[in-house]
């Protein structure tokens, strides 16, 4: 490699880095409160089970998303990425058991419809 390609590949590789190094935690957060604001109202108006579930589980990811970028700000341990490993295994945990709910109800009820299945069978 010449002299001239070995300064291109340093200053594509340099303002990479300092791309990279302008994501703060502002970035972060805009990225939770949008995870946040999209699972909420998923949440809150659909009205398939499944996707119900999905925005549970976008609520979850933005939670985990804030552990890990407030962790940064700390003493450089890993407390918040330990939370957010426990996040995701607790949303893996959360997701089989609804789901399996979910089937159940679908093969009592005929419907995934939240509004539908308000009412138990007697």
């Amino acid at each position: 490699m010449n002299g001239a390609a070995q300064v291109a590949a340093l200053g594509v590789a340099g303002s990479m880095g300092r791309v990279l190094g302008e994501i703060g935690l502002g970035h972060f957060l805009v990225v939770s409160v949008l995870l946040f604001v999209l699972g909420l109202v998923t949440v809150l108006s659909r009205r398939s089970a499944v996707a119900v579930l999905m925005g549970t589980e976008l609520i979850l990811n933005a939670a985990a998303l804030n552990f890990v970028a407030f962790s940064q700000l700390g003493d450089g341990q890993v407390r918040g990425q330990v939370l957010a490993v426990f996040v995701i295994v607790l949303a893996a945990a959360e997701a089989a058991v609804a789901l399996a709910i979910v089937l159940a109800v679908f093969r009592g009820f005929g419907t995934a419809d939240v509004s539908e299945t308000s009412q138990l069978k007697g």
